[in-house]
């Protein structure tokens, strides 16, 4: 009876021993392992980008503002985004107040000019008046000299050689007062041409700001969907926003036919990318919607972006297909195609281990794993090609054995010189 009982007892416990000795430590030290992959492999770089039209007609306002010394012009009424125009509709109207104080001060100016020429009218005219007066008494003078001078043929010599000189004296100055004369119409007329002129430059001025000032009304110059223009840091022009006297566009009519997706490449990234590689592109907005296009044209000076703490580099891609959904602003996923290898034997990045500026891979050889030396090939951002040292069949590991004291490593060298 004591038999029958202590045998499945024994049974039992060094079944529990094997189970906790072996059992237990394997579920413990249990390895993720994989195995090389063969196929294409992609280099690419993945960036979010913007849409917008590659071509679009500018709505600016108005364009001499820097003339009548106006620099910063703020937009006080803007019709809302996405507003369908027709040739010569309401886009905008400008803050008025600034250019309605240059057009009183212009008024003012234009005012004291009319006055100065009326002013110079009047004197002239008081002055030729007198000028013409004393001609007419002179010539009375002349007349009575020679009248004197006819009657003194009776008189002495002496008297008549006096009646001579007076009548001499007489013709002289009405001689010289003619000259005169002459001289004084022309400085009236120089005088009257000069105030004339400023009045005339006065009223130019005039004419210029109400010119202007309706150029504050800004119309659509053609039809489309208005989009509004972004500032160098992003911010959208709307209203309360200043725009420049020096490039004064208020919103823009985009062109649909030809997309682009602007984007920023980090500086590391920047390098892999060049004109003419392939893009794959998706809408956020429309994730079933899958576009192509190409890299037209890459930044060679970097920026620094608000969002962004390194310098980027803008990076321009040309939409090949045209659609109606395309509206500038969508938010899109640009994947550049860097490079493409057929047939390429590759692993994930996570099974490399570099020590001493080599490269190796855990891979399993019989009941233990081995360093294996391996020769890389392009890498993405997830895996890497293997050139040298692993073929199809051979087991790695993802990550670090539990165990590594004692590995052996395979160095490619060896490997060769074996064969």
């Amino acid at each position: 009876m004591n038999k029958k009982y202590i045998i499945p007892a024994v049974v039992v416990g060094l079944s529990l021993v094997a189970w906790f000795v072996f059992g237990g430590e394997q579920s413990e030290s249990i390895e993720l392992t994989t195995t090389p992959k063969k196929g294409e492999f992609v280099v690419d770089v993945t960036t979010t980008g913007e849409l917008r039209a590659k071509n679009s007609v500018e709505i600016k306002g108005p364009q001499r503002a820097r003339e009548i010394r106006l620099y910063n012009l703020k937009i006080q009424r803007l019709i809302p985004e996405g507003t369908i125009v027709k040739e010569g509709d309401f886009v905008a109207e400008l803050d008025r107040s600034e250019i309605t104080s240059r057009l009183q001060d212009a008024m003012l100016e234009l005012q004291q000019a009319q006055s100065q020429v009326t002013q110079v009218s009047l004197d002239s005219t008081l002055t030729l008046s007198q000028a013409r007066d004393n001609l007419i008494n002179l010539e009375y003078a002349l007349e009575e000299r020679q009248i004197a001078l006819d009657q003194s043929v009776y008189e002495s010599p002496a008297v008549q050689r006096q009646a001579e000189i007076d009548l001499d004296k007489a013709r002289r100055q009405l001689a010289q007062e003619r000259k005169n004369y002459v001289t004084k119409v022309k400085q009236a007329e120089a005088k009257m041409s000069e105030v004339q002129a400023d009045l005339q430059e006065e009223q130019n001025e005039v004419d210029k700001i109400r010119s202007l000032q309706r150029e504050f009304t800004v119309t659509a110059p053609a039809q489309g969907m208005v989009i509004y223009r972004r500032n160098y840091d992003g911010s959208k022009v709307t209203e309360g926003s200043d725009i420049s006297a020096w490039n004064p566009i208020v919103a823009e009519l985009p062109d649909f036919s030809v997309m682009e997706s602007v984007t920023y490449v980090n500086e590391v990234d920047v390098q892999k990318i060049s004109e003419g590689q392939n893009v794959e592109i998706g809408l956020d907005a429309i994730p079933e919607k899958k576009l192509s296009g190409e890299v037209t044209s890459v930044a060679n000076i970097g920026e620094q972006r608000p969002n962004s703490d390194s310098k980027v580099y803008e990076v321009i891609i040309e939409i090949a297909e045209s659609d109606s959904v395309l509206r500038p602003a969508m938010t899109t996923s640009n994947r550049v195609i860097v490079n493409r290898v057929q047939d390429a034997m590759y692993i994930p990045l996570e099974t490399i281990h570099v020590q001493d500026s080599t490269s190796f891979v855990f891979k399993q050889s019989g009941l233990f794993p081995v360093m294996q030396e391996v020769e890389l090939g392009l890498m993405n951002e997830n895996e890497v090609i293997v050139n040298r040292g692993l073929s199809m069949d051979d087991v790695i590991y993802l990550s670090l054995p539990s165990d590594t004291s004692g590995v052996e490593k395979i160095f490619l060298e060896e490997e060769i010189t074996l064969k």
